[in-house]
């Protein structure tokens, strides 16, 4: 019997990062230069209900039944079953290997389960559409971050520009124009929730402080929505900039992130902020490609553990 093979890219926000779970809209692409893969082999012999799981990055190398309570490898076989009407996995063989830094606001998580979801589903015969793959990958999300919005396993699943409002119909963006980032690694590991789960508090404690401020980045998010429709990426470097101060008055951003935004900026990036759950992980920038390079050296030379460059394409 064959290996069933699936991958899925990473991810970026461009906009409405923590403001998205509170209702306002979030822009999001994906970023192919990374991925997540996971390959399923039927193991011929082999007793039902036996699948033996490798997932190098995390050091896992186990039968799936002997993992902890709540890991979001069985979590995710589980809920793949369960929406597919299986009881047992035949006995098989799920290896997961992922080029996406984790901890990093690249959609490591969302990616591997995505990944994961289609593979299993394809071994099983009933390979998922997207709607519903998404809707699987969301239910592990919540594994990982608590309260997410939703819009890490929708992009990564539709692997497109989306446009993203929490309990509303996706919306697919069509770009006359491509763009060009630079995303910089901080080399902090950031987990979103507890970003998101501090924001909470912070919000319950003084709604009349933050509720304009996700209003505000809210309106960056339609405005960058109009400049990438209408074939103006240009325009988004000023937007990046004030989303930017905005994250940093909700205590999202660090030293680390501060200083690659700022060392982006010289370089002659257009524009530049943080990019997820903050406190660590990545920050991006807005260039044109001819100064894509001398930008990325420039985050390396300021403290980047790693950049990559990657145009978003029509």
């Amino acid at each position: 019997m064959p290996a069933f093979t699936a991958t899925a890219p990473g991810k970026i926000i461009l906009f409405g990062e923590h403001a998205v779970v509170y209702g306002q809209p979030a822009i999001a692409v994906p970023v192919r230069q990374v991925q997540a893969r996971a390959v399923v082999q039927a193991l011929p012999g082999e007793k039902a209900g036996r699948v033996h799981i490798q997932a190098p990055a995390i050091q896992v190398d186990a039968r799936l039944e002997d993992l902890p309570p709540g890991h979001p490898l069985p979590a995710t076989v589980s809920e793949t079953l369960k929406e597919l009407q299986i009881e047992r996995l035949p006995a098989c063989s799920i290896r997961i290997t992922s080029t996406i830094p984790v901890a990093a606001g690249l959609g490591s998580g969302a990616a591997v389960s995505v990944a994961l979801i289609r593979a299993l589903s394809a071994f099983l015969g009933c390979p998922l559409p997207d709607e519903r793959v998404s809707a699987v990958a969301y239910e592990i999300e919540k594994l990982h971050h608590g309260t997410p919005s939703g819009i890490d396993n929708t992009v990564i699943t539709y692997a497109r520009p989306v446009y993203f409002v929490r309990q509303q119909t996706l919306q697919t963006l069509a770009l006359p124009a491509p763009f060009t980032l630079v995303i910089a690694d901080t080399g902090v590991p950031s987990p979103t929730s507890l970003a998101v789960g501090d924001v909470r508090r912070l919000w319950q404690a003084q709604r009349g402080y933050y509720d304009p401020l996700f209003e505000a980045i809210g309106g960056l998010a339609r405005a960058a929505r109009h400049a990438l429709e209408s074939g103006q990426p240009e325009l988004l470097g000023r937007l990046m900039d004030a989303n930017h101060t905005l994250l940093q008055q909700l205590t999202v951003s660090s030293p680390e992130l501060d200083r690659l935004v700022s060392a982006a900026r010289k370089a002659g990036a257009s524009g530049a902020k943080l990019s997820g759950g903050g406190r660590g992980g990545n920050m991006i920038a807005l260039v044109g490609a001819d100064r894509a390079p001398a930008v990325s050296a420039a985050l390396l030379d300021a403290g980047a553990v790693r950049t990559i460059i990657t145009q978003v394409a029509p």
